[in-house]
């Protein structure tokens, strides 16, 4: 329980909403996790950490635990679908500017790791979310099973289609508050399918025994798809193929059924697609049978930062204001990102009315808005780089990886490196590379914490 005994409710058990508990849970902030799902599904592809996400890892002292169940990511490669590589990156030499190794592993470990770090009786299964009702009191939410749960603060997590989302957008629009643009629909520009197989066998891709991880990105030519997959411990392989589809807007309500999980989704590939020839002397018809079908889903992907992130108690963080297609993890990283950001923010204020509380999601928000609408560039700007199907694409991607010199790559880590957000109420883990960090403004209130602290023990 913090000092000023303020309660929060988290919406969503997913890689953003654990990472906000976790915080919590350091901060001494006292909340509860509401997931929708009845149990957790093993879906999803492979996620890459980067620097920029390390040293909250290493904070939260689950940075040895990540390395155990993950590979060291030391090269990437683009190929044509007749196999001609367009270009290879190879990122082991950034561990001296960065001081990390970037890491890749199955997604559904990552949250398995994070899980493990949240006492059990904190997370409570079978919550949907019907409906919010907030005051300048408290917040009430609503759930399916007929229960309701009262908080000083309410935290949506719960995604692209975030049912806290929708809730609190209805209640803004019913008063003439919600801005124009967080009314339009969200809009489908790909379809993804997932997976993570079983154990391969290294004498049919000797590749998969190297310590260390690869990704290989293969652009159909004259083609819609683009499919890709990543080595992971155990001789594992997480795939993913992303096809482009002409944008097509939908209700939010519908989206629920929009993802599509387990034996419907593996039936779902087109027979065609297990003819894709993979840089490893297979094919990828070979990588979905090694992948049971329960571990394989579809995704319908959209693109959107949400203008309005938080009103009264409630916030939004992660897909649920944000959303960018899965380069590489940058939503997930993005929604940890948010975490980091607004449980420092929380763990400033010195009491939890209204006051306090607008403070403390306005200075989230002004921290986090501007770097989201430039991620999604970002993603946008990749999306056409590695899945572009347009002669203008084409042409964008040959200056991309064929022309653009290694000091544009540079620039792009030195980018991702400077900015690296840690819980300013945990001892700051020093910069460990060459390259220069974006300094944190430091948490008098810690300090102050530490001081006393210190003055006991003389």
């Amino acid at each position: 329980m913090s000092d000023y005994g303020a309660k929060v409710v988290i919406v969503g058990a997913g890689l953003g909403g654990l990472t906000m508990a976790i915080l919590l849970e350091k901060a001494g902030i006292d909340y509860l996790v509401l997931e929708r799902s009845l149990n957790f599904q093993p879906l999803g592809s492979a996620i890459g950490l980067g620097f920029n996400i390390m040293p909250l890892f290493e904070q939260l002292g689950i940075l040895e635990d990540l390395k155990k169940i993950s590979k060291t990511l030391e090269s990437t490669a683009v190929y044509k679908d007749d196999m001609e590589v367009i270009r290879n990156v190879k990122l082991k030499d950034n561990k001296v500017l960065t001081g990390y190794d970037a890491l890749i592993l199955p997604r559904m470990e990552l949250h398995a790791l994070l899980l493990s770090r949240v006492p059990a009786e904190k997370v409570l299964l079978g919550k949907k979310v019907l409906s919010i009702l907030q005051n300048d009191s408290g917040v009430m939410v609503r759930t399916s099973d007929g229960m309701c749960y009262d908080a000083d603060i309410l935290i949506g997590a719960d995604g692209t289609y975030s049912a806290v989302r929708q809730s609190l957008y209805k209640q803004l629009a019913r008063d003439g508050k919600l801005p124009r643009t967080d009314t339009e629909q969200l809009k489908v520009s790909h379809t993804s399918f997932l997976g993570t197989t079983g154990p391969l066998d290294p004498k049919k891709f000797p590749k998969l025994t190297d310590s260390s991880s690869y990704c290989d990105i293969v652009i159909g030519t004259n083609r819609h798809e683009t499919w890709r997959y990543f080595t992971v411990p155990d001789n594992r392989i997480c795939w993913r193929v992303d096809i482009q589809v002409e944008s097509t807007a939908f209700e939010d309500n519908d989206t629920f059924r929009s993802s599509e999980y387990g034996p419907e989704s593996a039936l779902l590939i087109p027979e065609e697609w297990r003819s894709f020839r993979l840089p490893i002397n297979g094919t990828l018809g070979e990588v979905i049978d090694a992948t049971r079908p329960e571990c394989i889903s579809k995704v319908m992907q959209v693109e959107k930062v949400f203008t309005t992130w938080y009103n009264t108690r409630t916030v939004l963080i992660g897909d649920a204001c944000h959303k960018m297609l899965p380069n590489f993890g940058r939503g997930a990283l993005n929604a940890m990102m948010d975490a980091v950001s607004l449980a420092n923010a929380l763990y400033e204020m010195p009491s939890c009315s209204p006051k306090y509380i607008k403070a403390a999601f306005e200075t989230y928000y002004q921290e986090r808005y501007a770097t989201m609408e430039s991620e999604l560039t970002a993603s946008q700007h990749m999306s056409t780089v590695m899945a572009g199907q347009s002669r203008w694409d084409s042409l964008i991607r040959h200056m991309m990886l064929n022309i653009a010199p290694k000091r544009f790559l540079q620039k792009d880590v030195e980018y991702e490196a400077s900015y690296r957000p840690q819980a300013t109420f945990l001892p700051i883990v020093e910069n460990r590379g060459t390259l220069p960090v974006k300094k944190q403004k430091e948490s008098k209130k810690y300090a102050a914490l530490m001081a006393a602290k210190k003055a006991v023990s003389l």
